[in-house]
């Protein structure tokens, strides 16, 4: 694998995450799994950027005062366990069957910002 697509498919993800907030598993989890990766190893590998990339996107935001702490914590605490029971979920989850669920979770986040 080349690691300047890496790089590029990072770049990608900091600009349109952090413009709209959106999760950055959104973006790169499906990219990872383009490149050969098994489900597993994408959704680890992409808490690694997400983590740095959140980071620096919530100092921005922060900086621009656009952050409901209170709120933010409160999600935290909901985001670290769902986190921890997803990630033990997924070991029982084939690749093949992991993509067309993912599929269908973008695809219904995608209808709901329609209607």
């Amino acid at each position: 694998m080349q690691w300047y697509l890496v790089i590029l498919i990072g770049i990608a993800v900091g600009v349109v995450g952090s413009f709209c907030g959106l999760g950055g598993g959104a973006l790169m989890v499906p990219l990872l799994l383009f490149l050969g990766f098994e489900a597993q190893r994408a959704v680890g590998t992409t808490f690694v950027g997400i983590a740095i990339i959140a980071l620096s996107a919530l100092a921005a935001h922060a900086h621009l005062q656009n952050v409901q702490w209170r709120w933010g914590l409160l999600l935290e605490i909901g985001g670290f366990i769902g986190a921890q029971l997803g990630a033990h979920l997924l070991e029982f989850v084939p690749t093949d069957v992991f993509r067309k669920i993912f599929a269908v979770v973008l695809v219904a986040i995608a209808v709901k910002m329609f209607f």
